[in-house]
């Protein structure tokens, strides 16, 4: 059993910054490819930022330069700090594992990003 839980989110003003954590539980942290995905009212999940096992990061076309996907295996976490936050940053941000021997995916339950002024 794999358990998710993301902290971090907030308020903050257009051009603040956050940094996003979510604590794994469970023995595949460290095989498992994380990543960062976050839902607006009205639209898509999306993908955010990934980083594989070995490191390998990639990232939404919309906050390249912006935001960095990182992990620490020995604390069983991955984070995501955001800096230049604009408006349309704005959702709930998941974070999700997946395990690439048995090919599960796990979910957190998310937290609130709000951009405002």
């Amino acid at each position: 059993q794999v358990q998710l839980v993301e902290s971090g989110g907030g308020l903050v003003q257009p051009g603040g910054s956050l940094r996003l954590s979510c604590a794994a539980s469970g023995s595949i942290f460290s095989r498992a490819a994380m990543g960062w995905h976050r839902q607006a009212p009205g639209k898509q999940r999306e993908l955010v930022a990934r980083i594989t096992s070995g490191g390998s990061r990639n990232y939404a076309d919309s906050v390249k330069g912006r935001f960095t996907i990182s992990r620490d295996n020995a604390k069983n976490t991955v984070y995501l700090q955001m800096n230049s936050l604009k408006p349309e940053d704005t959702a709930v941000y998941y974070c999700a594992a997946t395990d690439p021997w048995y090919g599960g995916d796990y979910w957190g339950q998310g937290t609130q990003v709000t951009v405002s002024s």
